[in-house]
């Protein structure tokens, strides 16, 4: 039998080369230390990526869709409308003639600068009748087919299924 040739079935011995290799990997193999995980820290990381990830579509969502809120009126109580959380929300002393005044609330929902489209969405939102559409030239610092003002205004205040007639830029 030569050096190079591999050795018959059975034969058990083995060479102190072989016997020296085979204990220097069982070492080796035995004082590797098994990797530990932070199974819990990184589960708290990922949900703490995710969320912020939500959180930031949310938000851009929010700034997209800003205009979208304002069409939204919600209910409170039995007859009283309340202004959309996203519209303009102010005392209902201030005198604007964008806006209307809600019966019973001190709130009052403004229409300034919205198109025709989204303030009949609002008026229907806020359980409101629309009543003429008239335009007015604005000059140039309105927006065409804008809304520039509305009857009846703030301070009077207006009950639900009271008519409301805007007033639009013409250009």
């Amino acid at each position: 039998m030569t050096p190079n040739d591999s050795r018959p079935f059975g034969c058990t011995g083995h060479t102190p080369f072989e016997e020296e290799l085979v204990n220097a990997m069982n070492d080796f193999a035995n004082s590797a230390d098994a990797p530990a995980f932070d199974t819990p820290g990184i589960v708290r990381r990922t949900r703490r990526k995710r969320a912020t990830a939500i959180a930031g579509v949310a938000a851009a969502l929010i700034v997209a869709g800003g205009g979208t809120a304002l069409a939204t009126a919600v209910t409170h109580g039995s007859d009283a409308p309340k202004p959309a959380a996203a519209a303009t929300a102010t005392a209902a002393t201030t005198d604007d003639a964008t806006s209307v005044g809600l019966n019973g609330s001190k709130f009052k929902i403004s229409f300034a600068g919205l198109d025709l489209d989204f303030a009949k969405q609002l008026l229907l939102k806020s359980r409101l009748e629309l009543g003429t559409v008239s335009k007015e030239d604005c000059g140039k610092n309105g927006k065409p087919g804008s809304v520039i003002a509305v009857d009846p205004h703030s301070p009077k205040t207006v009950s639900i299924g009271d008519t409301v007639n805007l007033t639009l830029c013409a250009g």
